[in-house]
């Protein structure tokens, strides 16, 4: 007879357990940051996507040596543990601000293997301040890369990455540096004015300027000269194999067609002669 009551009991109980455990799911498994020293985060389910090493290596960035310098040196304070800026790179497009960003870490890694890249996507600022909070308890150092920040969405995501850098009453994460790369120096999107009334722009630009002052270490990248375009071009070449009559010339005409000169515009220019030499590049 004392069955009875269990046996009516228990597929109840276990409706109930089901039903608690969808309102309440248990927390996802720590990540695993073995599996390689580059990540891509996905905030929809809070996954880190392994990805492959940043192929170019830092002496073939020419032109920005002393970016290059500067960037390198914090990053290697924050590899020691000592005091260390985050850092805004900013300037036109195609100047190598996330290159540097992405080699400096690779040629960083051998001599400080705890060190980890997680790049962030810039629609999801919203999700840096639990990103922040999942890494703070985390043995590794983290670099977070933001690629070409900027606050289409207003002032709370501009909030949202002061909240993260900040750190609210348990101040920043000591073992996470923040690197952002922008076109511009202030991160205003364009039309910041024109979608807005005077009064709420005005505020609205206050709260995402002082964004800006967030970053302790601004480096600027400015548009590249010819010599140092063809000089990129010959690095290229000669690390990879590369002849061609007339290579200057060439290298000109590509970048007057695409009406700039950068790395950016000189690597294209490098794998345009690549494929119609045969000759296989770092992906």
């Amino acid at each position: 007879m004392t069955d009875a009551p269990n046996t009516v009991l228990a597929p109840l109980l276990a409706r109930i357990a089901e039903a608690l455990e969808r309102l309440a799911p248990p927390p996802p498994p720590a990540p695993d940051f073995s599996a390689a020293r580059l990540f891509r985060h996905e905030p929809k389910d809070g996954a880190f996507v392994p990805a492959a090493d940043y192929p170019l290596s830092l002496d073939l960035l020419v032109g920005i040596d002393r970016q290059k310098g500067r960037f390198v040196d914090n990053l290697r304070r924050f590899a020691l543990g000592v005091p260390c800026n985050h850092v805004l790179l900013w300037g036109v497009r195609g100047t190598g601000k996330s290159s540097v960003t992405k080699a400096a870490f690779v040629s960083l890694t051998e001599e400080f293997p705890a060190l980890k890249l997680i790049e962030v996507d810039r629609d999801e600022v919203a999700a840096l301040p639990p990103l922040f909070d999942q890494l703070r308890a985390r043995t590794e150092r983290f670099v977070v890369l933001c690629d070409d920040l900027s606050f289409e969405d207003g002032a709370a995501a501009a909030k949202a990455l002061k909240s993260a850098l900040e750190g609210g009453v348990s101040g920043p994460p000591e073992n996470v540096l923040f690197v952002a790369t922008s076109n511009r120096r202030h991160l205003m999107p364009r039309d910041h004015v024109e979608s807005q009334g005077a009064i709420a722009a005005a505020e609205n630009a206050e709260e995402e300027m002082s964004v800006s002052d967030r970053f302790g270490l601004w480096i600027g990248f400015p548009p590249m000269d010819q010599d140092t375009y063809l000089a990129a071009i010959r690095g290229y070449a000669e690390q990879f194999g590369l002849t061609a009559p007339d290579l200057d010339r060439r290298a000109l005409q590509w970048s007057q067609m695409r009406g700039a000169r950068s790395g950016r515009v000189a690597w294209q220019f490098v794998r345009d002669l690549a494929g119609e030499l045969g000759v296989k590049l770092p992906s």
